[in-house]
C-alpha cells in the first residue's frame, strides 16, 4: 500500500513503556550478594553436550550455571518443585524486564501465581550490554530449538534439540513417560545465548556467544525449584542450533547453601493476590 500523507508523523509517535516497574517490589541485592559470599556448594550437576540435566534447589539457596570446556549456551526451564503447573513465564518476564535479563532481574512464574521464581544475583557477562547489531545475552525471546520446527523447515528429525533434551531429562527425573513429561516443557531462558532482532526484517537472530570457560550466571531460588538445563546442540550458536556439527561443551549447575541467617529478613514470595473473580 502507498503510505498516507501523514506517514512520517505516525512513525514519529513516541513509544510508551507497557509495564512501568516503579512499583515492582525490588529484591535486596546487597543482602543477596552478601549471602552468596557465604554460600557453599552442596551439589553439582552436569548437562552433557546435546543433553540436559535436572536439579532441585530449596528456597533461599542459590544455583549457579557455569560454562566449562568451551563457549556453550544453555536452555533453562524452571518449575515450582511441588506443583509443575507453576512454571517459568518467559513472556511476562520479557514484558517486565526486557528481552534479556541480567543482575537484579527476576524470572517470573505463570498465572495464577505470577511471583518471582528466581532472581539473578550475579552475571559474569553483564559487561556485554547491547552490541552494535542489537544483540545481548541471556534472552527471553527465543523459545527453544525443537524437533517440530526442524521437521517443518528441513523435513528431517533431530532428537537432541533442547526441547527433546529437556523432555528426556524431566521424564527420567520424575519417572514419567515421555508423552506425560513433554507438556511440562516450556519456553526457556537462553542462558549465555547472544541474540536480538534484525532492524530491516525484524527476524530473531543469534551470534557467537561471548561466554568463556569460567563465566557463570547465578540465581537465588525464591521458592522451592525444580530446574532443567539443556546444553544446546548449537554450541555457542554462532552458526546453527540444531545439528551434530557444532562444537559443544558441558554446562555445570551447582547448588549453593548460604550460611545460616545470611538471608536474615528474606521471605519466600507469596502467590499473586488477585482474587481470580475475573469480573464475576
Amino acid at each position: 500500500m502507498p503510505p498516507p500523507p501523514d506517514a512520517e508523523a505516525r512513525r514519529a509517535v513516541r513509544p510508551v513503556i507497557c509495564y512501568p516497574t516503579d512499583t515492582l517490589p525490588a529484591p535486596d541485592m546487597a543482602l543477596y550478594g552478601a549471602a552468596l559470599e557465604t554460600a557453599e556448594v552442596t551439589a553439582t550437576h552436569i548437562a552433557a553436550p546435546r543433553e540436559a540435566c535436572c536439579f532441585e534447589v530449596p528456597a533461599g539457596q542459590f544455583f549457579r550455571i557455569t560454562c566449562t570446556g568451551g563457549p556453550q549456551v544453555g536452555d533453562l526451564n524452571l518449575w515450582n518443585a511441588a506443583d509443575l503447573s507453576e512454571r517459568f513465564y518467559s513472556g511476562k518476564t520479557r514484558a517486565l524486564h526486557g528481552s534479556h535479563v541480567s543482575t537484579g532481574d527476576r524470572l517470573w512464574s505463570s498465572f495464577p501465581a505470577l511471583r518471582p521464581l528466581a532472581t539473578v544475583v550475579r552475571d559474569d557477562l553483564d559487561w556485554y550490554g547491547i552490541d552494535a547489531f542489537g544483540g545481548s545475552v541471556h534472552d527471553v525471546i527465543g523459545t527453544r530449538c525443537d524437533p517440530y520446527t526442524g521437521r517443518l523447515l528441513s523435513g528431517s528429525d533431530y532428537h537432541h534439540c533442547c526441547h527433546s533434551n529437556l523432555t528426556r531429562a524431566l521424564a527420567d527425573h520424575l519417572g514419567l513417560p515421555l508423552a506425560e513429561a513433554e507438556p511440562h516443557v516450556h519456553d526457556v531462558l537462553n542462558v549465555f545465548m547472544c541474540t536480538g532482532f534484525t532492524r530491516d526484517t525484524g527476524q530473531y537472530f543469534m551470534k557467537s556467544s561471548p561466554v568463556r570457560p569460567g563465566d557463570a550466571l547465578t540465581f537465588l531460588a525464591e521458592i522451592d525449584l525444580l530446574g532443567a538445563l539443556s546444553a544446546c546442540p548449537g554450541g555457542d550458536c554462532g552458526a546453527e542450533h540444531t545439528s551434530d556439527s557444532a562444537p559443544c561443551f558441558p554446562l555445570k549447575v551447582e547448588i549453593l547453601r548460604p550460611a545460616p541467617d545470611a538471608l536474615q529478613g528474606w521471605v519466600s514470595p507469596s502467590r499473586n493476590a488477585y482474587d481470580r473473580s475475573h469480573g464475576r
